[in-house]
């Protein structure tokens, strides 16, 4: 039979304008995987788009830098601490408890707005009206430009975080046209708090990379397969759970495909470098008698990879100890879910990457650095996806200790089962349904 139904050409199936901010690596890493929707393929930087005016891009930059100030500050010991909880407070969720109306705006939402209303944003918003697409934010900023300049088709913000503040709901919620996809109940519920109607609430889950999961999950389920088997050397784990990893991943291997692995990822500000340094010296040993190997993800930083290629290099780990860095965002992120798919245990502070807890990568969580990163790691150790680093000097204790007990594989499992992870394809269906 002659199927002559017209097949879509790649251009006309990207159907939105997906847009992010290059604040770190959180807002364009939770866009990336929803680069398949985008106009041209392309996610777009609020903060650094061609022919951004050169007065919101000084404001954009002032932003940034002040936020990675802070990040690197609170590095500084007793003085750093102080002065970051003090302008943390400006950011900082409030208690769930009591459940009550927290819909009336804040001095953070307020200011946002003051420059709004003074045309920030205005260009970028003008921009987008030549071809009414839907905007998908992951960023709350251009969310709030585009409903100001009267943007004509739907707005939709992804959260990047397991519970948000204040700052991500509008002015006026209640009136608000902003459309959230959120990735768990706890954001869900605060929206709600927050006064956003729950209509334009849609519980997508995070948008977790496709190339780590498959069309129906057969690249996630094959690369956990092959991670259990790293992660339970003594067999503890699955003696126990047998069933439970039968019905939800089938027979595993003999041997894994690849060796026990590590990956210490390092936040774009480029904060917490001295904790991947200790691991790496208390497991050199390990590392020389091939007994693991650690990847230690610094972006596209230049002086973080020249800071840990002078440092490991008199180490003589004989490759073992990979640095993955790249120079734009894009190939980062690239290299980063590739070898994602070797890593046995995630250390990294409680960021956007602890959904990727989902993808059965158990989570070592650093010290949190801010409110938001705060919740993250509450609500990684409230569904059993992470547990707390100890101390990075003694890992080669504390990290064998997990490993031989079958610990890493159980919080490998919790992940996988609790975390939802097709986020990603959820979106693209809602994006979809609209332009049909």
């Amino acid at each position: 039979m002659i199927n002559n139904k017209k097949t879509e050409s790649p251009e006309s199936q990207r159907r939105a304008w997906v847009v992010a901010a290059d604040m770190g690596y959180g807002h364009q890493r939770t866009a990336y995987p929803l680069r398949d929707l985008a106009f041209s393929g392309k996610v777009i930087n609020a903060n650094s788009y061609d022919g951004i005016p050169e007065k919101d891009r000084r404001f954009w930059h002032a932003t940034k830098s002040l936020y990675e100030f802070i990040s690197r500050f609170k590095r500084i010991p007793l003085i750093g601490n102080i002065i970051f909880s003090f302008l943390d407070k400006f950011q900082r969720i409030l208690s769930y408890y009591p459940k009550r109306d927290l819909s009336r705006p804040d001095s953070n939402i307020k200011v946002i707005f003051s420059f709004i209303k003074k045309g920030w944003g205005e260009d970028l918003i003008l921009r987008f009206k030549k071809n009414h697409l839907p905007i998908i934010s992951t960023f709350f900023t251009p969310a709030f430009m585009a409903e100001h300049f009267q943007y004509p088709n739907d707005i939709y913000c992804v959260v990047c975080d397991a519970d948000i503040a204040r700052v991500w709901a509008s002015l006026d919620p209640k009136k608000s046209k902003i459309k959230y996809f959120a990735p768990c109940t706890w954001v869900r519920d605060r929206l709600k708090l927050y006064g956003v109607d729950p209509q334009k609430i849609f519980l997508t889950g995070y948008p977790l990379p496709k190339e780590n999961i498959g069309k129906d999950m057969e690249i996630l389920k094959e690369d956990l397969r092959n991670r259990i088997i790293n992660l339970d050397p003594k067999l503890k784990y699955r003696q126990l759970y047998k069933p439970l990893i039968q019905g939800y991943l089938g027979d595993l291997p003999k041997k894994s495909d690849h060796p026990l692995t590590i990956m210490f990822s390092i936040g774009g500000a480029g904060a917490q470098k001295e904790i991947g340094l200790k691991a790496v010296n208390s497991l050199k040993d390990k590392i020389k008698n091939n007994k693991l190997r650690i990847i230690i993800a610094v972006g596209t930083r230049i002086e973080l990879t020249k800071y840990f290629t002078d440092n490991v290099r008199g180490l003589k780990l004989d490759g073992w100890v990979h640095i993955l860095s790249a120079k734009t965002t894009k190939e980062y992120f690239e290299k980063f879910n590739q070898a994602l798919r070797e890593t046995d245990v995630l250390w990294t502070k409680p960021s956007e990457l602890s959904f990727y807890a989902g993808l059965g990568i158990p989570i070592i969580i650093a010290p949190s650095i801010g409110s938001q990163e705060d919740f993250n790691k509450r609500w990684l150790l409230h569904i059993g996806a992470g547990t707390p680093q100890e101390n990075p000097k003694y890992i080669d204790q504390w990290f064998f200790d997990l490993l031989n007990t079958g610990d890493f594989a159980e919080i490998a499992m919790q992940g996988f089962i609790e975390i939802e992870k097709l986020g990603t394809y959820n979106i693209e269906k809602i994006i979809e349904s609209k332009n049909e």
